[in-house]
């Protein structure tokens, strides 16, 4: 069996490289690359390009390089690098080869530079970033060429060579490409292709004073890499032209080609980098992998699962059309993954106490529960039933309202997997708050109800002598806005929701939890998934709320 006959085309750029294979376009040769720009942490959005890049690669059986887009080392840090190597690593995909760095490239990519000069196709002009843009026009009117264009190749070369050894300072010159000032593409209009930077570089440490502008070093990197499919995303669309043009123009070893595709714009959140950080520097958030941020560390921290993030971008699709993801669909994504695989437990997040009068003191019952109703491989976990219990809250009402299903006063419910209880008596504090149930358990209900037996219905519950004390963070949508970005009159941050986090410090979770390891995901019965903090300890277990067990937020939008 062929490549193209195992590997169904299942979106255009697919159909493209199919095209490709079959035509013997590159040798039937297939190279992507994933080349983030390490001046942030990645989000949803670059999980969405990780999973085509890589999972093409994989499909055709070809290779996929990562690549780190470093030319501007004002930015960028080892922190995001390794922050990147780390999520794509997580997402269960590997690199051919080494890591690549752009600036691994800076001397060839220099002399690719001088190449231009000398063919009269680039120029140093020394207008100010200010004056470039008064003279590059606007998208009615034509610029204008630069005093500076018709300096003599000798000229140039001398002036670039001043660049590159720090004679001048910044903004006081840069190298532009000699293309077409008048062009309807502003792209093309004399781009910068060099700028001057006197910065240490993470990679390359203090020995340039100059660095290539993204466009001129992403497609000249390709090339050298030998990418055959250079896919990205739609902003990119109008950049091709000088991508293309500077590939003609230069003695590169390859020729890839682009192709852009529709980036993942998700409802109730923000993907731009410059805005995630400002959330992250003024304190919106605790940082980079905080749960309600949708960076893949995020993701990760608050229980999402790789499966789960691939599954969803494989159901949203690549297409060249642009559009507004619902969150529910990636919450939906992680609901399923962990239906299947998360163990159930019970955890009781605002405790009630609830003394069961006629079981003896300092005894107590065991039960085996099933750890997964729908899986038996997952074995069974043991709960302790005694005397003093704790159940929630919002499980108990002095007075029942119409079709209450849960405990209220003289009426019985029945607890998990236990025993049916009976509420006999309130206790109230001076304030008129319940503080204590008193109850009774009936012992032929051990698994079920009598016949003719009536209970209002099931609530989960703890041994309060048997429970593991635990914090449990209940994180929401950041922002309160579908479209926090959407109104100019007001600043994205001013839509955050306050209630995106809840800490509840006084949970108490079944005991067979503790000492339970980082990122173990469970679903609380009743409550949604919830997955054990990073920063849990021996002395501190804390969960986080991954998702509830249903789309409760379209619930509260559509009454609001």
């Amino acid at each position: 069996m062929t490549k193209t006959e195992s590997a169904k085309p299942t979106n255009f750029i697919h159909q493209i490289i199919e095209q490709d294979i079959r035509n013997n376009v590159n040798g039937g040769k297939v190279v992507t690359r994933f080349p983030p720009e390490p001046n942030g942490y990645l989000h949803i959005g670059h999980a969405k390009s990780i999973c085509l890049n890589f999972g093409t690669a994989q499909k055709y059986g070809g290779q996929c390089n990562l690549r780190f887009d470093d030319t501007n080392p004002e930015k960028e840090s080892q922190e995001y690098i390794d922050s990147i190597v780390e999520d794509v690593r997580w997402l269960g995909f590997e690199w051919a080869g080494d890591i690549c760095y752009t600036s691994s490239y800076f001397d060839q990519l220099y002399d690719y530079a001088l190449h231009l000069i000398r063919e009269g196709k680039a120029y140093v002009d020394d207008l100010s970033a200010h004056e470039m843009r008064e003279y590059r026009g606007t998208l009615t009117e034509p610029g204008r060429n630069s005093p500076y264009r018709d300096r003599s190749v000798e000229e140039n070369l001398a002036l670039f060579e001043k660049m590159k050894n720090g004679e001048l300072s910044e903004g006081a010159a840069a190298l532009r490409a000699r293309i077409d000032m008048a062009s309807p593409n502003m792209n093309m209009r004399d781009p910068v292709i060099y700028r001057i930077r006197h910065a240490h570089h993470h990679q390359s440490g203090d020995k340039w004073c100059i660095y290539p502008s993204y466009d001129f070093a992403h497609g000249q990197s390709d090339a050298i890499e030998g990418v055959t499919h250079s896919i990205c995303t739609l902003e990119f669309e109008d950049h091709r032209p000088l991508y293309e043009w500077l590939i003609e123009n230069l003695p590169v070893p390859a020729v890839p080609k682009q192709y852009e595709f529709a980036r993942l714009n998700l409802n109730y959140t923000v993907t731009s980098k410059r805005k995630l950080k400002a959330l992250v520097e003024e304190g919106f958030v605790q940082g980079w992998d905080d749960p309600r941020m949708p960076t893949i560390s995020g993701l990760r921290r608050r229980g999402y699962t790789p499966a789960s993030i691939r599954n969803f971008c494989e159901m949203i699709g690549v297409t060249r059309s642009n559009g507004i993801v619902d969150m529910a669909m990636l919450e939906s994504a992680i609901r399923e993954d962990l239906d299947a695989s998360a163990p159930r437990a019970m955890c009781v997040t605002r405790p009630l106490k609830v003394t069961i009068t006629n079981f003896p003191e300092g005894e107590e019952e065991w039960f085996d529960l099933p750890a997964h109703p729908k899986d038996e491989s997952m074995g069974s976990r043991r709960v302790s039933f005694g005397r003093n219990l704790l159940i929630e809250q919002e499980d108990f009402e002095e007075v029942a309202p119409r079709k209450w299903k849960r405990l209220a006063t003289g009426d019985a419910v029945r607890l998990r997997g236990c025993y049916v209880i009976r509420c006999e008596e309130v206790i109230k504090d001076a304030s008129g708050q319940i503080i204590e149930l008193k109850c009774t358990y009936d012992p032929a209900t051990k698994g079920a109800n009598p016949e003719g037996y009536k209970a209002n219905g099931v609530i989960h519950w703890v041994n309060s002598d048997r429970s593991v004390p635990c914090e449990v963070r209940l994180y929401d949508r950041l922002f309160t806005e579908a479209n926090p970005d959407g109104d100019k009159e007001q600043d994205f941050q001013s839509f955050i929701n306050p209630e995106s986090l809840v800490v509840l410090s006084d949970a108490r979770v079944e005991p067979g939890l503790e000492g339970a390891a980082a990122e173990s995901r469970f679903q609380f019965e009743r409550m949604g998934y919830f997955s054990v903090d990073k920063d849990s300890t021996a002395d501190k277990l804390i969960f986080n709320r991954t998702v509830t067990l249903r789309d409760s937020w379209a619930k509260i939008q559509a009454g609001s």
